[in-house]
């Protein structure tokens, strides 16, 4: 069959994408692409936000490809996109399977149902695709047939069915690398600059199940790991084919499991690769010998959640990490002459506004190269979206304002208006401190960095602020 993915049309406007200039290739559906390849069928995919396309283009590329099938991978803040550009299809092609899948649509498939898609594909999507895609091709979207495959949702007769939750995949080598083939390899940019960035998947999961994390729920709470050989083999063609130079995994925490990146780190010698590479990582997971080896290796940046300064929220939020840990970690960085960001997030329900400030406080004690602040947002499907529900926090349904940017739920000792002056205030006063910009001046990024704070802030950012 001709099979058309794709991300919803009109979504490089978001938040999102607008502030930071970047964009990244949707792995996920390239990884579906791949396996459907296999099995025969022609595939296309449409990286709407790259290519900046808008409903009208989005529909002109529908009809010039002519599908059997469409699948649109859905994120919260994509949704009411989405939604929109189901109908458009529709009204044009009401003979059309429209499957919607990613984390949205997972846990709201009724929303999704309503706006007239046929099928949800639940969590991993690749192998539910498939033999969803066998379904149709041999009986349509017949209700009968449908119950059978696992992991989706669908209506018949104006019921809801939700069939039995498919099994997550084991072995990750089992899947053919991502059909990069498909996408706009020469338009993915950071800051507006091309750049020979390649991304790569080296696991799925995550144990610890913080409840404001998606990862735990829908990629599950046992961790995955490629073969270490897979993934350099991966990686060479990345940089033969796309002449790649550094790699950014997109996994939420890599070094976990030191076994696998020892092993890594072996295999891309072996095949004589110098890459540089940057990825996520716990305060809890690495040593100062363990960082030495990373950054000895050509790791360049490395990503820790640290998130709160208070160690009574890290353990209510099921971090399991400790504020020392923090310390230590980013300490130990500094004396080796690494690069490391921290993530911060304000507005847990229970915290004050001078709770946050501490925060703010620590991230700025703690002096990581770059500091991200959000705001906390309600995902479906995550214990913190029950939570908000179940208690009234949440003021803004609206859901492109779900961007962790953009605050859309409330505190019980704060309000939404007040979170949103203290991300302002954070970004302030982390950011406009004389020995920051004189560190980034030198290292000749200010530029950059400046550009992306007045996307976000506007020049509210010059203006003193305390919430």
């Amino acid at each position: 069959m001709r099979v058309f993915l794709a991300l919803p049309p009109g979504v490089h406007d978001l938040e999102i994408y607008r502030i930071t200039d970047m964009n990244a290739p949707p792995l996920g559906l390239a990884y579906i692409a791949s396996v459907l390849e296999g099995e025969g069928h022609r595939v296309r995919i449409l990286d709407s936000p790259t290519l900046r396309i808008d409903d009208e283009g989005f529909m002109a590329e529908v009809r010039s490809f002519s599908p059997d099938v469409i699948g649109l991978s859905v994120q919260t803040p994509m949704a009411l996109r989405a939604y929109r550009v189901v109908r458009m299809v529709k009204e044009e092609y009401p003979d059309v399977p429209v499957i919607l899948g990613g984390p949205h649509p997972t846990y709201m498939y009724e929303e999704a149902l309503d706006a007239g898609a046929d099928v949800v594909v639940r969590g991993e999507g690749e192998l539910t695709t498939a033999e969803l895609l066998r379904v149709i091709e041999e009986r349509g979207v017949d209700p009968e047939a449908l119950r059978r495959v696992k992991g989706i949702a669908f209506r018949d007769g104006g019921r809801t069915v939700v069939t039995e939750d498919r099994p997550l995949i084991t072995d990750l080598d089992t899947l053919p690398d991502p059909a990069r083939h498909l996408l706009p390899m020469d338009r993915y940019t950071l800051f507006g600059k091309p750049i020979r960035l390649a991304h790569v998947m080296a696991s799925r999961g995550c144990p610890y199940g913080c409840i404001y994390c998606i990862t735990s729920y829908f990629w599950g709470r046992r961790i995955r790991f490629r073969s270490p050989e897979r993934v350099a083999a991966e990686i060479e063609e990345l940089v033969e084919k796309y002449r790649a130079n550094r790699v950014v995994f997109t996994d939420d925490e890599l070094v976990v499991n030191r076994r696998f990146v020892h092993g890594l780190i072996e295999a891309l010698g072996e095949r004589g690769l110098d890459i540089e590479f940057a990825c996520g990582a716990r305060v809890d997971h690495v040593s100062k010998d363990f960082l030495k080896f990373l950054f000895d290796s050509g790791c360049i940046a490395l990503y820790f959640g640290v998130e709160s300064a208070s160690q009574s929220t890290l353990d209510r939020i099921g971090k399991r990490i400790r504020t020392e840990q923090a310390e230590r970690v980013f300490r130990w960085v500094k004396e080796l002459g690494g690069f490391a960001a921290g993530s911060f997030i304000l507005g847990f329900p229970w915290e004050t506004l001078e709770d946050m400030r501490e925060t703010v406080q620590f991230a700025i004690k703690l002096d990581p190269a770059y500091a991200q602040f959000t705001v906390l947002t309600p995902y479906p499907g995550t214990p913190l979206y029950r939570m908000a529900e179940e208690q009234g926090l949440i003021v803004d349904r609206k859901r492109e304002h779900y961007t962790t940017i953009r605050p859309v739920m409330r505190g019980l000792h704060f309000t939404a208006k007040q979170l949103g002056r203290m991300l302002l205030y954070a970004y302030r006063r982390f950011y406009l401190r004389a020995s920051f910009l004189f560190r980034e001046f030198r290292a000749g990024r200010l530029g950059d960095l400046l550009r992306v704070l007045f996307r976000s802030l506007g020049p509210r950012i010059l203006k003193p602020i305390r919430p």
